[in-house]
């Protein structure tokens, strides 16, 4: 089974989920409608509704309960998008204007509230108080994780556990949320919904150094920005670190740092990058965590939903965009 099997599965349910995005933009002011449906026009992979309706097929599978979990997880994702570009000064998203080139911060800004405050008036339709309980918990840490990455710009001197901590916060919690609030929401078992938790967990903090590999070895096609966009804005992941602590090139490195010169010399720091020993150790990090994510997975049955969790953690690290 590829990827693209499992959205074909799911197709109906996803494109139900679309359309439910879309109408919950509604909103009679104009300028709002506009900018709160541009980054939802430009497309995503919806890898996090995805999770909550496979998280779902371990209970009593509903879409129309699934929806009211699946919808406000992927627009509490593209607010914090909206809010990253506005930190990041960042003019292209997916490949077209961002919220913030294309209007300016201050639509931007309150584009992203909207859109949080949106996702909460969805959520609330569900009656479960763990639910809502769990989503709120998670804002709250996504905050604390996005302040520690403003708070980081451009702070080389960083271990690896906080690094972790960090995207933990900004992308983990929610993919791992993701899986749990599906079986949740559908009346799984304890255990499943544990077990999903652990699995989204650990695909989180893969799909995210990932991520951060990417930045450096694919393309500008392929990502809709430039190479090397984090190092540009200041953001110093895990490849990028490993450099600086372990690799050939850390000499260079230090030096450019000691001079106050990094951004000087950013194309080369770049090239240094892609080509230096962080590739491979932030590669194999990941690999780690998709292992644990199997291993999370190794007392559910063996069926259909259970393959296509595996294939989704197989594409994580396969990916090149």
């Amino acid at each position: 089974m590829k990827l693209v099997d499992i959205y074909v599965q799911l197709k109906g349910d996803v494109e139900s989920i679309e359309r439910t995005l879309e109408q919950s933009m509604d909103t009679r002011t104009r300028e709002l409608y506009q900018s709160s449906t541009h980054l939802l026009k430009a497309g995503g992979k919806r890898i996090r509704p995805v999770f909550v309706l496979l998280g779902g097929k371990w209970g009593e599978y509903d879409i129309e309960r699934l929806k009211h979990v699946a919808v406000p997880l992927e627009l509490i994702h593209m607010a914090t998008l909206v809010h990253d570009d506005v930190i990041d000064d960042a003019d292209k998203r997916r490949g077209r204007e961002t919220v913030k080139a294309k209007w300016d911060n201050r639509i931007a800004m309150y584009t992203g509230d909207y859109i949080f405050a949106r996702a909460l008036t969805i959520a609330t339709k569900l009656s479960n108080p763990r639910i809502h309980q769990i989503l709120s918990k998670a804002i709250v840490e996504m905050c604390k994780g996005e302040i520690e990455q403003v708070r980081d710009l451009n702070n080389w001197d960083q271990g690896l556990k906080h690094y972790l901590r960090r995207i933990k916060r900004k992308t983990a919690l929610l993919i791992a949320i993701s899986c749990q609030l599906g079986a949740i929401a559908s009346n799984a078992p304890e255990d499943r919904i544990r077990s999903m938790y652990r699995y989204g967990y650990n695909v989180g903090m893969a799909f995210q150094i990932a991520d951060d590999l990417l930045d450096f070895t694919a393309s500008e096609k392929q990502l809709g920005k430039p190479v090397g966009s984090d190092l540009r804005q200041g953001n110093i992941t895990l490849p990028a670190l490993y450099s600086l602590w372990f690799g050939q090139e850390r000499r260079r490195l230090r030096d450019w740092l000691e001079q106050d010169a990094i951004h000087e010399h950013i194309e080369e720091a770049i090239a240094l990058i892609r080509e230096g020993e962080g590739i491979a150790y932030a590669r194999s990090l990941a690999q780690r965590y998709l292992n644990r994510a199997r291993t999370a997975l190794s007392d559910l049955p063996d069926n259909k939903t259970k393959r296509s969790l595996l294939e989704i953690a197989d594409f994580i690290i396969e990916r090149n965009f």
